[in-house]
């Protein structure tokens, strides 16, 4: 799930890596690892499916960091995900980011196989929906030749990506730019996100752009998202509406609700709506456990799941 980015966000030379556990800090090098296991039992909305266990989140996080002097420090991301060869759909691990890069006066930029700045768009808050969570989840959020910048102005944070089209190597996987910002002011965060993209051996663009905005109200944290894509190749619009509320029901509970609309021009319109209750263990606030019950319109069954998260 994706939430907005606050400033702060990227204050750390290596994204995510606020909780990692640090294995080696010596000498100017820095050494993290970091895990993400989720697990759950799911009885999805389809009738043609029985429960099972399913796993979402079960990566392993690898973060080198050396100290250069003078402000200037060097990077290195290595990730993996185990999701596909839990569920038997591959053997071995999967490479899920590859890249090196510098980082100086709260700006850094890295090169390699990454996420794309528009994946840091949307406000959506399901563990799970039949429906995308925005049009950047949708069109692409990731790729293998990835250039990227991040920089932090305090108020602002500005991220601007380029997936170079490789053509004829093995990483072809199309061409993307893609530009987001976030501003925070007192209790309102915006976010701004455009993307263009060609798909491989295509000659035609798609265009994303998407707008959010967060108010924290004390009692609870709304949110609303509109994204939209245009597909020159069908002419042909594609929209997504979030809306999602967020109530702390006590210092270890947290409660979310919230609503997605799905619509492109002449085609679907499908609404989902979802709750979901997670609960964070007062001794380990990285341990949760959560449940959710969500439903689409265009499905006779509710989807209601139930799982464990640990995070290090």
């Amino acid at each position: 799930m994706k939430k907005l980015i606050l400033a702060a966000a990227i204050a750390a030379v290596t994204a995510n890596t606020a909780t990692a556990a640090t294995v080696y800090d010596d000498k100017g090098l820095t050494f993290k690892i970091k895990g993400d296991w989720q697990v759950q039992l799911r009885d999805n909305a389809s009738a043609s499916k029985d429960t099972e266990v399913e796993f979402d989140d079960l990566e392993i996080k690898n973060s080198v960091v050396y100290d250069l002097g003078n402000g200037l420090k060097a990077f290195g991301q290595l990730d993996f995900g185990f999701k596909d060869a839990a569920e038997d759909k591959q053997d071995g691990d999967k490479l899920e980011e590859a890249y090196v890069g510098l980082a100086a006066h709260g700006v850094k930029v890295s090169v390699g196989k990454q996420n794309l700045a528009g994946d840091e768009f949307g406000i959506e808050g399901a563990y799970e929906t039949a429906l995308e969570e925005d049009m950047f989840d949708a069109i692409a959020t990731d790729g293998d030749d990835v250039i990227k910048v991040e920089a932090d102005f305090d108020v602002a944070t500005v991220i601007v990506s380029h997936e170079l089209e490789a053509d004829g190597e093995n990483s072809e996987n199309g061409e993307a730019t893609d530009f987001f910002v976030t501003a925070g002011f007192d209790a309102v965060t915006v976010a701004a996100a455009y993307q263009t993209y060609t798909a491989a051996n295509a000659s035609t663009d798609i265009d994303t752009w998407g707008v959010s905005v967060e108010f924290d109200a004390g009692f609870a944290t709304i949110g609303a998202d509109f994204s939209s894509s245009d597909d020159e190749s069908t002419n042909m619009d594609t929209e997504v509406t979030n809306l999602v509320a967020a109530f702390k029901a006590s210092k270890t509970t947290k409660i979310k609700v919230g609503f997605v609309n799905y619509e492109e021009d002449g085609g679907d319109d499908l609404d989902t709506w979802y709750a979901n209750v997670t609960y964070k263990f007062p001794a380990q606030k990285n341990v949760s456990l959560f449940a959710e019950v969500s439903d689409t319109d265009d499905t006779d069954d509710t989807d209601v799941l139930a799982g464990m998260r640990i995070k290090f």
